[in-house]
C-alpha cells in the first residue's frame, strides 16, 4: 500500500473533553506520572496539546502542595 493512501484511525485521548483536569484529583494525575515521578510526554500519554499543558500545570501544583512527591524514593 502506498504511503499516501494509508488510512489511520485517530486515537481518542484518555481524558474526555468534559472531564476536568484538577490538581486535587490524584487518581487521574497519577496515570500521567512515570514510576520515577516524571511527567509523561504527550506522545506517550496520548493527550491533546491543550490537555498536556493543563495536566503539566496540575501535576506541578500537586507537587508544590505536597499532594504528589517530586521524587519517588521507592528503593
Amino acid at each position: 500500500m502506498d504511503k499516501s493512501k494509508r488510512s489511520f484511525r485517530r486515537r481518542l485521548p484518555p481524558i474526555g473533553s468534559r472531564d476536568k483536569i484538577d490538581y486535587k484529583n490524584m487518581s487521574s494525575i497519577s496515570q500521567f506520572i512515570s514510576e520515577r515521578g516524571k511527567i509523561l510526554s504527550g506522545r506517550v500519554s496520548r493527550l491533546t496539546p491543550k490537555q498536556q499543558r493543563l495536566m503539566t500545570i496540575a501535576i506541578k501544583r500537586a507537587r508544590i502542595l505536597s499532594s504528589s512527591p517530586f521524587l519517588n524514593n521507592d528503593n
